[in-house]
């Protein structure tokens, strides 16, 4: 082929290759933002469980939009969000080749949830995981206060090694997710402090984010098994009657070089990949059980934020929760990893002030009529099961 008459940009990026498996579940937080020693000591990052989605509707606070002033209807997804716990601290000192761990420190007393992180097979194992450990602080804690002190003076970078508390997540799992956790703002001396006066004690959604901030979500997409180049690649179908099938590539290179290109699109491994997305929109921090978690200033109506018969697939949400603007990778129930943004937001869009005046709470399960079981009641009247 000499030339081409048109244009014709590849379809699929080639940026997002290899197109394979992920080999962690979890989202992994490849770098975390900036460090600024003037705030105070704060964690970047925290883990929740996708839930389900609904939709608001807001006013738009934008101008020289078209939709200024008027109401807009958005998708929100709902993250669970259970404290974490703080079981450790790791310090890390920067070398010429990266970061290099120095030293970890352990809280004295490790929960069933995260102590089944060390095991494949929890029932059959002896359990002995950390008791040797916790006989470091029944000696009086002096090579735990000596590894402290290690830590405040080699060390430049601190993290802190917590857990969720997945059982108050129904999601059929007992098995904790571990991660680190960047603490940043405050000397390294304040951080080390501020991971050991929190050893072993919850940090609730609400001390690392707030409303209106916008933050990085990071996960694994929905998986679709061995994928066709037509939906992996999203490349023309051919012509019907195209012999041998016609979901293909009609070519996959020219006879020289006498292999085929990385570039060429084939059919594999479609999802489950690792993927970070930027600027998600917090809408609304609140808890699953407060009976006004799903109320506006505008719709008055107690309710939680808990569709009519749950998120499907997932159920009801209890704990701490974020709604966020949009979407997110992963299925319902799926673990994702959110960290603070690694920007400063300037624009318009990032800086407006969200005021949601209704969120939908009606059954995602089918085509949901009404918010409330009372509402459904009151138009509903007596029925023959209630008799």
């Amino acid at each position: 082929m000499s030339h081409r008459k048109f244009e014709h940009p590849r379809h699929g990026s080639l940026g997002f290759l290899p197109r394979k498996r992920c080999r962690h579940h979890r989202g992994k937080v490849k770098s975390f933002p900036r460090d600024d020693a003037k705030k105070p000591v704060h964690l970047t990052a925290f883990i929740g469980y996708k839930a389900g989605m609904t939709h608001i509707v807001r006013d738009l606070d934008r101008p020289a939009s078209k939709m200024h002033k008027k109401e807009i209807v958005e998708a929100v997804t709902i993250i669970e969000t259970p404290p974490m716990v703080v079981v450790g601290v790791v310090g890390y000192v920067e070398t010429p080749r990266g970061l290099r761990t120095l030293t970890t420190v352990w809280a004295e007393h490790l929960s069933e949830e995260v102590k089944r992180r060390f095991y494949k097979n929890w029932y059959k194992s002896k359990k002995k995981a950390f008791t040797k450990y916790a006989g470091k602080y029944a000696e009086g804690a002096k090579d735990i206060t000596r590894e402290l002190e290690r830590i405040k003076k080699y060390c430049q970078v601190v993290r802190v090694l917590a857990h969720t508390q997945i059982r108050k997540v129904k999601i059929g799992q007992k098995k904790a997710h571990l991660m680190e956790i960047q603490l940043n703002g405050g000397s390294i001396a304040q951080k080390v402090d501020w991971a050991k006066e929190h050893f072993e004690k919850e940090v609730d959604i609400k001390s690392v984010f707030e409303q209106d901030e916008n933050i990085d979500i990071i996960g694994v997409t929905k998986g679709h098994g061995y994928e066709g180049v037509t939906h992996r690649w999203g490349t023309k179908k051919l012509p019907r009657k195209t012999h041998r099938g016609l979901r293909k590539i009609a070519c996959v290179g020219a006879w020289h070089p006498s292999r085929v290109m990385y570039s060429v699109p084939r059919a594999g491994q479609n999802g489950y990949h690792h993927r970070t997305e930027i600027n998600k929109k917090i809408y609304r921090v609140s808890n699953g059980q407060a009976s006004a978690s799903g109320s506006t200033e505008f719709d008055i109506t107690e309710k939680t934020i808990n569709p009519m018969g749950g998120f499907p697939h997932y159920g009801m949400v209890n704990e701490d929760f974020l709604m966020i603007k949009g979407c997110c990778v992963g299925t319902r129930k799926r673990i994702v990893t959110l960290r603070k943004t690694m920007v400063t937001h300037t624009s318009r869009a990032s800086l407006e002030k969200v005021s949601l005046k209704f969120i939908d709470t009606s059954s995602k399960f089918g085509h949901g009529r009404f918010q409330t079981a009372d509402e459904k009641k009151t138009f509903m009247g007596t029925l023959k099961k209630d008799l």
